[in-house]
């Protein structure tokens, strides 16, 4: 059987998000006990739930036409169902601390250290345990990130995308903006907000499945992303 580990972040209202997006909110819509005209219930069991928030809400997919305005055709129900199902690789960068930058050769000495190759049409995830060490603290949003060159070095290596654990690919004020920008110029993407990937270190190649909601227009999308290991 195979082994599926889950890379995604649970939802819920009021969980931390990126600074000046909309914030996450879940509402109880109906009950059973309304649906069953139970007045008597001293129990209210939820049977739909209300939910409001961003399209770049916990563990997500950047689409192309939120890179920049010229990418504005591409939006996340125009992109590939091929972009989300690829090989994948999870490079050890744990290293890194808080707002430290990722540059190419961090990223060619993590895969000599466990004798993994960059493919094309692979998804290169980032491991730096930010995830572990900081989310529900101040330092959530300071993580590390890739340097604008990092980020065209491995779109030239024709990958589908790169995943990191922090809530922006790139150090916001220093490299996150060109990052966007060179995604869009590439044509690959990135995903943000990821968890456990402390699980798939020193495990080698693996499937990588994190499909996007059809969103007609969508600048992105939650996923469940996982990691499939086969017999």
């Amino acid at each position: 059987m195979a082994e599926i580990i889950d890379l995604s972040m649970e939802i819920w209202a009021g969980m931390p998000i990126y600074k000046g997006l909309p914030e996450v909110k879940m509402t109880m819509h109906n009950t059973h006990e309304q649906w069953d005209n139970d007045t008597e219930s001293n129990e209210i069991t939820p049977s739909v739930y209300k939910l409001e928030l961003g399209e770049h809400t916990g563990t997500h997919v950047d689409a192309l036409n939120h890179m920049a305005k010229e990418h504005k055709d591409i939006s996340i129900d125009a992109m590939p169902l091929s972009q989300f199902y690829t090989q994948g690789i999870c490079l050890d960068l744990s290293h890194k601390g808080l707002k430290e930058l990722i540059s190419a050769s961090d990223i060619q000495e993590a895969c000599k250290k466990d004798n993994l190759e960059i493919k094309k049409n692979d998804t290169v995830l980032l491991y730096t345990d930010h995830y572990r060490k900081t989310y529900g603290t101040p330092n959530w949003g300071n993580g590390p990130g890739i340097t604008a060159k990092a980020a065209r070095w491995l779109g030239e290596q024709g990958i589908a995308a790169f995943a990191v654990e922090t809530m922006s690919p790139g150090v916001p004020k220093v490299s996150n903006k060109e990052v966007h920008r060179i995604c869009g110029e590439l044509g690959f993407t990135h995903y943000e907000n990821m968890i456990n990937m402390h699980l798939l270190i020193g495990k080698g190649r693996f499937r990588f499945i994190a499909l996007p909601l059809k969103i007609r227009g969508g600048t992105g999308s939650p996923v469940r992303a996982v990691a499939v290991f086969e017999d």
